[in-house]
Protein backbone atom coordinates (compact mmCIF):
# COMPACT_ATOMS: atom_id res chain seq x y z
CA UNK A 1 0.00 0.00 0.00
CA UNK A 2 1.37 3.38 -1.00
CA UNK A 3 0.68 6.85 0.29
CA UNK A 4 -1.83 7.23 -2.55
CA UNK A 5 -3.73 4.07 -1.51
CA UNK A 6 -4.98 4.88 1.96
CA UNK A 7 -6.43 2.26 4.21
CA UNK A 8 -10.22 2.16 3.73
CA UNK A 9 -12.00 3.93 6.59
CA UNK A 10 -15.48 5.19 7.38
CA UNK A 11 -15.80 8.99 7.10
CA UNK A 12 -16.41 10.84 10.37
CA UNK A 13 -17.85 14.36 10.41
CA UNK A 14 -16.06 16.56 12.97
CA UNK A 15 -17.83 19.89 12.96
CA UNK A 16 -17.96 20.01 9.18
CA UNK A 17 -14.45 18.60 8.63
CA UNK A 18 -14.42 15.03 7.35
CA UNK A 19 -11.86 12.66 8.83
CA UNK A 20 -11.42 9.38 7.02
CA UNK A 21 -13.15 8.00 3.95
CA UNK A 22 -11.82 9.69 0.82
CA UNK A 23 -11.17 13.02 2.58
CA UNK A 24 -7.62 14.41 2.64
CA UNK A 25 -5.48 13.66 5.70
CA UNK A 26 -6.49 16.35 8.22
CA UNK A 27 -3.96 18.50 10.09
CA UNK A 28 -4.81 19.28 13.69
CA UNK A 29 -3.16 20.97 16.66
CA UNK A 30 -3.73 21.74 20.34
CA UNK A 31 -3.60 24.89 22.42
CA UNK A 32 -1.38 25.19 25.49
CA UNK A 33 -3.30 28.05 27.08
CA UNK A 34 -5.44 27.83 30.18
CA UNK A 35 -8.81 27.30 28.49
CA UNK A 36 -10.47 29.36 31.24
CA UNK A 37 -8.48 32.32 29.90
CA UNK A 38 -10.87 33.01 27.05
CA UNK A 39 -8.87 35.83 25.48
CA UNK A 40 -5.61 33.85 25.34
CA UNK A 41 -7.31 30.69 24.13
CA UNK A 42 -9.26 32.45 21.38
CA UNK A 43 -6.12 34.18 20.13
CA UNK A 44 -4.06 30.99 20.05
CA UNK A 45 -6.81 29.07 18.28
CA UNK A 46 -7.01 31.88 15.73
CA UNK A 47 -3.26 31.68 15.15
CA UNK A 48 -3.33 27.90 14.76
CA UNK A 49 -6.25 28.12 12.35
CA UNK A 50 -4.55 30.89 10.35
CA UNK A 51 -1.44 28.67 10.08
CA UNK A 52 -3.60 25.91 8.57
CA UNK A 53 -4.83 23.78 11.46
CA UNK A 54 -8.13 22.23 10.39
CA UNK A 55 -9.07 21.00 13.87
CA UNK A 56 -7.94 22.49 17.19
CA UNK A 57 -8.07 20.71 20.55
CA UNK A 58 -8.36 22.48 23.89
CA UNK A 59 -7.90 21.19 27.42
CA UNK A 60 -11.11 20.77 29.43
CA UNK A 61 -9.77 19.75 32.81
CA UNK A 62 -11.85 21.63 35.36
CA UNK A 63 -15.07 23.60 35.83
CA UNK A 64 -13.66 27.01 34.79
CA UNK A 65 -12.35 25.49 31.55
CA UNK A 66 -15.67 23.76 30.84
CA UNK A 67 -17.56 26.97 31.58
CA UNK A 68 -15.37 28.89 29.12
CA UNK A 69 -15.66 26.57 26.10
CA UNK A 70 -18.94 27.90 24.74
CA UNK A 71 -17.67 31.48 24.95
CA UNK A 72 -14.43 30.52 23.19
CA UNK A 73 -16.39 28.95 20.33
CA UNK A 74 -18.81 31.89 20.12
CA UNK A 75 -16.00 34.44 19.91
CA UNK A 76 -14.18 32.45 17.26
CA UNK A 77 -17.29 32.28 15.09
CA UNK A 78 -17.86 36.01 15.55
CA UNK A 79 -14.29 36.58 14.33
CA UNK A 80 -14.88 34.46 11.24
CA UNK A 81 -12.80 31.54 12.54
CA UNK A 82 -14.94 28.42 11.91
CA UNK A 83 -12.38 25.81 13.00
CA UNK A 84 -13.98 22.90 14.90
CA UNK A 85 -12.94 22.77 18.57
CA UNK A 86 -12.23 19.43 20.23
CA UNK A 87 -12.42 18.92 23.98
CA UNK A 88 -9.59 16.96 25.63
CA UNK A 89 -10.92 15.09 28.69
CA UNK A 90 -9.14 13.09 31.38
CA UNK A 91 -10.44 11.74 34.72
CA UNK A 92 -13.51 13.96 35.08
CA UNK A 93 -14.93 14.31 31.58
CA UNK A 94 -18.14 12.50 32.49
CA UNK A 95 -18.74 15.07 35.25
CA UNK A 96 -17.83 18.19 33.28
CA UNK A 97 -19.83 17.28 30.18
CA UNK A 98 -22.86 16.49 32.33
CA UNK A 99 -22.64 19.68 34.44
CA UNK A 100 -21.88 21.99 31.50
CA UNK A 101 -24.24 21.09 28.64
CA UNK A 102 -23.27 24.26 26.75
CA UNK A 103 -19.71 22.95 26.65
CA UNK A 104 -20.93 19.58 25.41
CA UNK A 105 -22.95 21.25 22.67
CA UNK A 106 -20.24 23.70 21.57
CA UNK A 107 -17.47 21.14 21.10
CA UNK A 108 -17.16 19.41 17.74
CA UNK A 109 -15.67 16.21 19.19
CA UNK A 110 -14.74 14.70 22.53
CA UNK A 111 -11.36 13.09 23.12
CA UNK A 112 -11.48 10.33 25.76
CA UNK A 113 -8.56 8.36 27.16
CA UNK A 114 -10.05 5.03 28.34
CA UNK A 115 -7.22 4.68 30.85
CA UNK A 116 -8.17 7.96 32.54
CA UNK A 117 -11.92 7.77 33.15
CA UNK A 118 -11.88 6.45 36.69
CA UNK A 119 -10.93 3.21 38.37
CA UNK A 120 -13.66 0.95 39.75
CA UNK A 121 -16.35 2.70 37.65
CA UNK A 122 -14.27 3.11 34.50
CA UNK A 123 -16.76 1.55 32.07
CA UNK A 124 -19.65 3.44 33.66
CA UNK A 125 -17.83 6.77 33.37
CA UNK A 126 -16.79 6.01 29.80
CA UNK A 127 -20.37 5.10 28.89
CA UNK A 128 -21.61 8.37 30.41
CA UNK A 129 -19.37 10.40 28.07
CA UNK A 130 -20.55 8.33 25.12
CA UNK A 131 -24.20 8.91 26.09
CA UNK A 132 -23.61 12.66 26.13
CA UNK A 133 -21.89 12.43 22.74
CA UNK A 134 -24.94 10.59 21.39
CA UNK A 135 -27.30 13.18 22.88
CA UNK A 136 -25.44 16.04 21.18
CA UNK A 137 -24.60 14.20 17.96
CA UNK A 138 -20.83 14.41 18.53
CA UNK A 139 -18.07 12.04 17.43
CA UNK A 140 -15.51 10.69 19.89
CA UNK A 141 -11.80 9.99 19.62
CA UNK A 142 -10.81 7.09 21.79
CA UNK A 143 -7.19 7.94 22.48
CA UNK A 144 -5.10 5.27 24.14
CA UNK A 145 -1.68 6.39 25.49
CA UNK A 146 1.02 4.09 26.73
CA UNK A 147 1.74 6.46 29.61
CA UNK A 148 -1.81 6.22 30.93
CA UNK A 149 -2.97 2.77 29.95
CA UNK A 150 -5.79 0.87 31.66
CA UNK A 151 -3.76 -0.80 34.39
CA UNK A 152 -6.29 -3.58 34.99
CA UNK A 153 -6.12 -4.64 31.36
CA UNK A 154 -2.33 -4.38 31.29
CA UNK A 155 -2.03 -6.44 34.48
CA UNK A 156 -4.32 -9.14 33.07
CA UNK A 157 -2.31 -9.38 29.86
CA UNK A 158 0.98 -9.43 31.76
CA UNK A 159 -0.32 -12.29 33.92
CA UNK A 160 -1.48 -14.19 30.84
CA UNK A 161 1.88 -13.64 29.19
CA UNK A 162 3.73 -14.97 32.23
CA UNK A 163 1.88 -18.27 31.81
CA UNK A 164 2.95 -18.69 28.20
CA UNK A 165 5.56 -21.25 27.23
CA UNK A 166 7.17 -18.58 25.07
CA UNK A 167 6.39 -15.25 26.81
CA UNK A 168 6.49 -12.09 24.78
CA UNK A 169 8.75 -9.18 25.64
CA UNK A 170 7.28 -6.39 27.76
CA UNK A 171 6.89 -3.93 24.89
CA UNK A 172 4.93 -6.47 22.86
CA UNK A 173 2.53 -7.02 25.77
CA UNK A 174 2.18 -3.26 26.24
CA UNK A 175 1.39 -2.89 22.55
CA UNK A 176 -1.21 -5.65 22.75
CA UNK A 177 -2.78 -3.89 25.72
CA UNK A 178 -3.02 -0.62 23.83
CA UNK A 179 -4.66 -2.23 20.82
CA UNK A 180 -6.99 -4.26 23.04
CA UNK A 181 -7.98 -1.16 25.01
CA UNK A 182 -8.78 0.80 21.85
CA UNK A 183 -10.84 -1.98 20.29
CA UNK A 184 -12.69 -2.87 23.51
CA UNK A 185 -13.53 0.78 24.11
CA UNK A 186 -14.82 1.22 20.56
CA UNK A 187 -17.00 -1.86 20.94
CA UNK A 188 -18.35 -0.52 24.26
CA UNK A 189 -19.10 2.84 22.67
CA UNK A 190 -21.10 1.16 19.90
CA UNK A 191 -22.89 -1.05 22.45
CA UNK A 192 -23.95 2.11 24.29
CA UNK A 193 -25.34 3.41 21.00
CA UNK A 194 -22.65 5.60 19.42
CA UNK A 195 -22.86 5.19 15.61
CA UNK A 196 -19.97 3.44 13.94
CA UNK A 197 -19.20 6.56 11.90
CA UNK A 198 -18.63 8.73 14.97
CA UNK A 199 -15.54 6.94 16.28
CA UNK A 200 -11.87 7.77 15.67
CA UNK A 201 -9.05 5.79 17.30
CA UNK A 202 -5.50 6.60 18.32
CA UNK A 203 -2.76 4.66 20.09
CA UNK A 204 0.00 7.11 20.87
CA UNK A 205 3.47 6.50 22.26
CA UNK A 206 6.62 8.63 22.38
CA UNK A 207 8.97 6.09 20.78
CA UNK A 208 9.13 6.03 16.97
CA UNK A 209 9.63 2.26 16.36
CA UNK A 210 6.91 1.45 18.92
CA UNK A 211 4.56 3.95 17.28
CA UNK A 212 4.98 2.32 13.89
CA UNK A 213 4.50 -1.17 15.31
CA UNK A 214 1.36 -0.36 17.33
CA UNK A 215 -0.41 1.32 14.41
CA UNK A 216 0.51 -1.49 12.05
CA UNK A 217 -1.08 -3.83 14.56
CA UNK A 218 -4.17 -1.67 15.09
CA UNK A 219 -4.91 -0.66 11.48
CA UNK A 220 -6.13 -4.03 10.09
CA UNK A 221 -8.63 -4.59 12.92
CA UNK A 222 -11.29 -2.06 11.88
CA UNK A 223 -12.28 0.67 9.46
CA UNK A 224 -12.28 3.40 12.11
CA UNK A 225 -10.23 6.45 11.05
CA UNK A 226 -6.90 6.72 12.85
CA UNK A 227 -5.30 9.79 14.42
CA UNK A 228 -1.48 9.70 14.24
CA UNK A 229 1.04 11.39 16.47
CA UNK A 230 3.81 10.83 18.96
CA UNK A 231 2.32 11.60 22.34
CA UNK A 232 5.40 13.64 23.35
CA UNK A 233 7.60 14.26 20.34
CA UNK A 234 10.01 16.62 22.15
CA UNK A 235 11.55 20.01 21.49
CA UNK A 236 13.15 21.54 18.41
CA UNK A 237 15.05 19.35 15.99
CA UNK A 238 14.47 16.18 18.01
CA UNK A 239 10.72 16.68 18.00
CA UNK A 240 10.52 17.50 14.32
CA UNK A 241 12.70 14.60 13.18
CA UNK A 242 10.99 12.07 15.45
CA UNK A 243 7.57 13.19 14.30
CA UNK A 244 8.54 13.05 10.64
CA UNK A 245 10.17 9.62 11.01
CA UNK A 246 7.18 8.09 12.77
CA UNK A 247 4.33 9.67 10.85
CA UNK A 248 5.92 9.43 7.41
CA UNK A 249 6.55 5.71 7.83
CA UNK A 250 2.86 5.09 8.54
CA UNK A 251 1.44 7.57 6.05
CA UNK A 252 3.57 6.03 3.28
CA UNK A 253 1.83 2.74 4.07
CA UNK A 254 -1.60 4.36 3.80
CA UNK A 255 -2.18 4.43 7.55
CA UNK A 256 -3.51 7.64 9.09
CA UNK A 257 -6.46 9.96 8.51
CA UNK A 258 -5.55 12.91 10.73
CA UNK A 259 -2.20 13.92 12.23
CA UNK A 260 -0.67 16.17 14.86
CA UNK A 261 2.96 17.09 15.45
CA UNK A 262 3.08 17.22 19.26
CA UNK A 263 6.11 19.49 19.54
CA UNK A 264 7.33 21.06 22.77
CA UNK A 265 7.71 24.77 22.00
CA UNK A 266 10.60 26.74 23.42
CA UNK A 267 9.64 29.16 26.20
CA UNK A 268 7.63 31.84 24.49
CA UNK A 269 7.96 29.92 21.23
CA UNK A 270 5.57 29.80 18.31
CA UNK A 271 2.83 27.22 18.85
CA UNK A 272 1.96 27.26 15.15
CA UNK A 273 5.25 25.51 14.36
CA UNK A 274 3.53 22.17 14.97
CA UNK A 275 1.02 22.99 12.21
CA UNK A 276 3.74 23.78 9.67
CA UNK A 277 5.65 20.60 10.54
CA UNK A 278 2.54 18.46 10.04
CA UNK A 279 1.81 20.17 6.74
CA UNK A 280 5.39 19.71 5.54
CA UNK A 281 5.28 15.98 6.30
CA UNK A 282 2.19 15.60 4.12
CA UNK A 283 3.59 17.83 1.39
CA UNK A 284 6.97 16.06 1.34
CA UNK A 285 5.13 12.76 0.79
CA UNK A 286 3.03 14.39 -1.95
CA UNK A 287 -0.12 13.49 -0.04
CA UNK A 288 -1.33 17.10 0.20
CA UNK A 289 -0.12 20.53 -0.91
CA UNK A 290 -0.31 23.60 1.32
CA UNK A 291 2.09 26.16 -0.12
CA UNK A 292 4.62 26.42 -2.94
CA UNK A 293 7.83 24.57 -2.18
CA UNK A 294 11.27 26.14 -2.56
CA UNK A 295 14.05 23.71 -3.48
CA UNK A 296 17.53 24.97 -2.61
CA UNK A 297 20.91 23.26 -2.68
CA UNK A 298 22.74 22.81 0.64
CA UNK A 299 25.82 24.70 -0.50
CA UNK A 300 29.42 23.54 -0.85
CA UNK A 301 32.86 24.89 -1.63
CA UNK A 302 31.57 26.07 -5.00
CA UNK A 303 29.03 28.35 -3.25
CA UNK A 304 31.12 30.27 -0.74
CA UNK A 305 28.79 33.27 -1.11
CA UNK A 306 25.73 33.23 1.15
CA UNK A 307 23.69 35.03 -1.50
CA UNK A 308 21.81 31.96 -2.74
CA UNK A 309 20.94 31.01 0.85
CA UNK A 310 19.65 34.50 1.55
CA UNK A 311 17.69 34.50 -1.69
CA UNK A 312 16.13 31.10 -0.97
CA UNK A 313 15.01 32.32 2.46
CA UNK A 314 13.78 35.60 1.00
CA UNK A 315 11.71 33.80 -1.65
CA UNK A 316 10.25 31.34 0.88
CA UNK A 317 9.27 34.24 3.15
CA UNK A 318 7.79 36.14 0.22
CA UNK A 319 5.69 33.12 -0.79
CA UNK A 320 4.42 32.67 2.77
CA UNK A 321 3.45 36.34 2.95
CA UNK A 322 1.66 36.21 -0.41
CA UNK A 323 -0.17 32.93 0.23
CA UNK A 324 -3.25 34.41 2.00
CA UNK A 325 -4.01 36.37 -1.18
CA UNK A 326 -2.82 33.73 -3.61
CA UNK A 327 -4.81 30.96 -1.92
CA UNK A 328 -8.03 32.94 -2.42
CA UNK A 329 -7.29 34.28 -5.87
CA UNK A 330 -5.29 31.47 -7.47
CA UNK A 331 -6.52 27.96 -6.54
CA UNK A 332 -3.82 25.35 -7.12
CA UNK A 333 -0.91 27.69 -6.41
CA UNK A 334 0.04 25.52 -3.44
CA UNK A 335 1.38 22.94 -5.92
CA UNK A 336 3.95 25.34 -7.38
CA UNK A 337 7.61 24.27 -7.22
CA UNK A 338 10.37 26.91 -7.14
CA UNK A 339 14.11 26.18 -7.29
CA UNK A 340 16.82 28.54 -6.04
CA UNK A 341 20.14 26.89 -6.85
CA UNK A 342 23.68 27.97 -6.02
CA UNK A 343 25.95 26.91 -8.87
CA UNK A 344 26.20 25.43 -12.34
CA UNK A 345 26.61 21.77 -11.23
CA UNK A 346 22.94 21.01 -10.50
CA UNK A 347 21.52 24.51 -10.84
CA UNK A 348 20.25 24.52 -14.44
CA UNK A 349 19.03 20.92 -14.31
CA UNK A 350 17.17 21.33 -11.01
CA UNK A 351 15.73 24.65 -12.19
CA UNK A 352 14.38 22.98 -15.33
CA UNK A 353 12.57 20.36 -13.23
CA UNK A 354 10.82 23.06 -11.18
CA UNK A 355 7.93 25.19 -12.41
CA UNK A 356 10.11 28.23 -11.86
CA UNK A 357 13.83 28.14 -11.19
CA UNK A 358 16.91 30.29 -11.02
CA UNK A 359 20.51 29.10 -11.11
CA UNK A 360 22.76 31.55 -9.30
CA UNK A 361 26.49 31.80 -10.07
CA UNK A 362 28.82 29.86 -7.83
CA UNK A 363 32.33 30.88 -6.87
CA UNK A 364 34.38 31.92 -9.93
CA UNK A 365 31.39 31.40 -12.23
CA UNK A 366 30.25 34.12 -14.62
CA UNK A 367 28.02 36.56 -12.65
CA UNK A 368 24.71 35.78 -14.32
CA UNK A 369 21.62 33.83 -13.27
CA UNK A 370 19.54 32.04 -15.91
CA UNK A 371 15.81 31.75 -15.11
CA UNK A 372 13.73 28.78 -16.25
CA UNK A 373 9.93 28.66 -16.55
CA UNK A 374 8.42 25.19 -16.94
CA UNK A 375 11.76 23.88 -18.19
CA UNK A 376 12.43 26.63 -20.71
CA UNK A 377 15.18 29.24 -20.32
CA UNK A 378 13.30 32.56 -20.58
CA UNK A 379 15.76 35.17 -19.35
CA UNK A 380 19.00 35.76 -17.50
CA UNK A 381 19.19 38.11 -14.54
CA UNK A 382 22.18 40.15 -13.36
CA UNK A 383 22.93 42.86 -10.88
CA UNK A 384 21.69 44.05 -7.52
CA UNK A 385 17.97 43.95 -8.41
CA UNK A 386 18.05 40.25 -9.21
CA UNK A 387 15.91 39.11 -6.27
CA UNK A 388 13.15 41.64 -6.85
CA UNK A 389 13.12 40.83 -10.57
CA UNK A 390 12.72 37.14 -9.77
CA UNK A 391 9.81 37.96 -7.42
CA UNK A 392 8.09 39.82 -10.26
CA UNK A 393 8.56 36.81 -12.52
CA UNK A 394 7.10 34.65 -9.72
CA UNK A 395 4.07 36.93 -9.35
CA UNK A 396 3.48 36.87 -13.08
CA UNK A 397 3.78 33.08 -13.25
CA UNK A 398 1.21 32.65 -10.49
CA UNK A 399 -1.22 35.06 -12.16
CA UNK A 400 -0.90 33.33 -15.56
CA UNK A 401 -0.79 29.74 -14.45
CA UNK A 402 -3.47 29.74 -11.75
CA UNK A 403 -6.10 32.13 -13.14
CA UNK A 404 -9.14 33.16 -11.18
CA UNK A 405 -11.99 35.62 -11.36
CA UNK A 406 -11.07 36.80 -7.86
CA UNK A 407 -8.88 39.89 -7.83
CA UNK A 408 -5.44 39.20 -6.34
CA UNK A 409 -3.39 41.64 -4.32
CA UNK A 410 -1.78 44.20 -6.66
CA UNK A 411 1.57 43.22 -8.07
CA UNK A 412 4.04 45.19 -10.14
CA UNK A 413 4.49 44.69 -13.86
CA UNK A 414 6.30 41.42 -14.38
CA UNK A 415 8.29 39.40 -16.89
CA UNK A 416 6.66 36.29 -18.34
CA UNK A 417 7.84 33.44 -20.50
CA UNK A 418 6.04 35.01 -23.46
CA UNK A 419 7.33 38.57 -22.94
CA UNK A 420 10.76 37.92 -21.45
CA UNK A 421 13.80 39.35 -23.19
CA UNK A 422 15.97 37.00 -25.21
CA UNK A 423 18.40 34.91 -23.15
CA UNK A 424 21.77 36.51 -22.56
CA UNK A 425 24.62 34.14 -23.31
Amino acid sequence: MSAWERRATVPVDVGGVTVGGTAPVVVQSMTNTDTADVDATVEQVRQLWAAGSELVRVTVNNKPAAAAVAEVVRRLLDMGVPVPIIGDFHYNGHILLDEYPECAAALAKYRINPGNVGTSRRDENFAKIVEIAIEHGKPVRIGVNWGSLDQRLLTDLMDENAQRDDPLDAEHVLRNAMVESAMRSAALAEDVGLPHDRIILSAKVSNVPALVRVYRQLAPLSDYPLHLGLTEAGMGMKGMVSTAAGLASLLAEGIGDTIRASLTPRPGGDRTEEVRVAQQILQSLEIRSFEPQVTACPGCGRTTSTFFQEMAEDIQTYIRERMPDWRKAHPGVEELDVAVMGCVVNGPGESKHANLGISLPGTFEEPKAPVYVDGAHVTTLKGEGLVEEFKRILDDYVARTYPSTVAAAPAESVVSASTAPSPID
